[in-house]
């Protein structure tokens, strides 16, 4: 071998043991781990397009019953209980209030609820990140959802000096109230993402998106937010959020300190208690539903809020509905209410079928693998279910303080 070769192979070898050694630094990883991804993600749907939500498997009609429901080719029939919502008076809203901005946090990948939660946090004398968020409720990158119970999980384990509540059937009224008495806002609404981040070329670029709220102005009609993916103290019309609020149930997020309890009571009257929150929202979504039977967020509103109750069958036969008018491809991402209705509702075969579209679609969700396990388990697939379990422990092992070690405990 010449000298010159030899220094070219020499020359090689130190290259790619720099490149190694770079990769290692966690930035440079991230970011580079995430290309790649995105690269092979976008090639495998190249070849293999994304097809729409599939829409349910025919049902069998059931004999009535107090809570009886029609076939999933008609209008799913909702008994709801009478409920008595009690009134509360509150003074006049300023036509604006703010809040003092929180240090901005530009999210890193698939982090955009752990670092608008960093935010939040830090109006309340916080002083972490979004790492360190991540690190508990989604330690892995590709992980792409963070759910309200997982950013409460953290603040009441990580952060017990505060208090969190979430609660659904939000308004702007109610958010504007929240902000008056100086208590930011976070919600979940729906973003557009960048062609960049396609997942091929059938996507929609339909996505969820955790944002803070942290003023309004009734002259202009905006909010003013801190969008980690966008920018800091961005305005957002009113009718803009209530349009993209609407297909995550006017979800909404606020946190106080203890010795505030009852004024957040106060400020939430009727929506404090939990069981009443849903039970109104239910009762809106029942009269949306009706009112415009061809909005597929209605109908999945009313089953996300059937199984609130556990009304599972009324609940899959909303689903049903939502799915036939069509549904975002990454619905199932971010909202696990379906695989709940069909499980309990034991509609096996439209569990697997939509659990195994909710994995064509994000391979790395802990949820759709845990529920894709139980359709393989009450299918008799007992070995299948176990490595769809180990997946789901995989991709977050803090899943709900591991309910997939417990649901392995099945077959082991």
């Amino acid at each position: 071998m010449s000298k010159r070769i030899r220094n070219i192979l020499i020359g090689l070898a130190g290259l790619t043991l720099l490149a190694v050694l770079i990769y290692q630094i966690p930035y440079v990883k991230s970011v580079v781990s995430w290309r790649i991804e995105k690269f092979t993600i976008y090639a495998k749907n190249v070849i293999n397009p994304l097809g729409p939500v599939p829409t349910a498997l025919p049902v069998t009609a059931q004999p009535v019953t107090p809570t009886a429901v029609t076939p999933a080719t008609s209008t799913p029939v909702v008994n709801l209980t009478p409920s008595v919502t009690p009134t509360a008076t509150f003074a006049p809203l300023p036509a604006q209030a703010s809040i003092a901005s929180p240090p901005y946090e530009k999210q890193t990948p698939n982090n955009c609820g752990p670092a608008t939660l960093s935010m939040a946090l830090h109006i309340y004398g916080w002083e972490g990140s979004q790492a360190d968020i991540a690190n508990v409720v989604k330690p892995i990158l590709q992980d792409r959802n963070v759910n309200p119970e997982e950013l409460r999980y953290y603040v009441r384990t990580q952060a017990g000096w505060l208090n969190m509540e979430y609660r659904v059937g939000g308004n702007i009224e109610l958010l504007k109230r929240l902000i008056a008495a100086n208590y930011p806002v976070m919600v979940e609404s729906v973003t557009s993402l960048d062609p960049n981040d396609a997942l091929g070329p059938t996507d929609d670029l339909w996505a969820a998106h955790y944002v803070l709220l942290t003023g309004y102005d009734d002259n202009t009609q905006t909010f003013t937010i801190q969008d980690s993916y966008h920018g800091a103290d961005l305005t957002l019309p009113y009718t803009q959020l209530e349009a993209e609020w609407k297909p995550f149930n006017n979800l909404y997020i606020v946190m106080y300190f203890p010795q505030f309890e009852e004024e957040m009571k106060s400020l939430l009257a009727s929506n404090w208690d939990p069981s009443l929150n849903r039970q109104m929202a239910l009762d809106a979504a029942q009269a949306d539903s009706a009112k415009n039977p061809t909005d597929a967020f209605a109908w999945f509103n009313l089953g996300s809020d059937l199984v609130y109750f556990d009304r599972y069958e009324e609940a899959a036969l909303a689903y049903d509905k939502a799915r036939e008018i069509g549904l975002p491809l990454r619905m199932f991402r971010y909202q696990f209410g379906p695989f709940l209705a069909y499980f309990h509702a034991n509609r096996n075969e439209d569990l697997l079928v939509l659990t195994d579209y909710a994995r064509s679609v994000t391979e790395m969700s802990e949820e759709a693998w845990l529920w894709y396990g139980f359709g393989l388990y009450r299918n008799g697939d007992y070995d299948g279910a176990l490595k769809a379990w180990q997946k789901a422990d995989q991709v977050n092992p803090n899943f709900y303080e591991d309910q997939a070690k417990k649901a392995m405990q099945l077959v082991q």
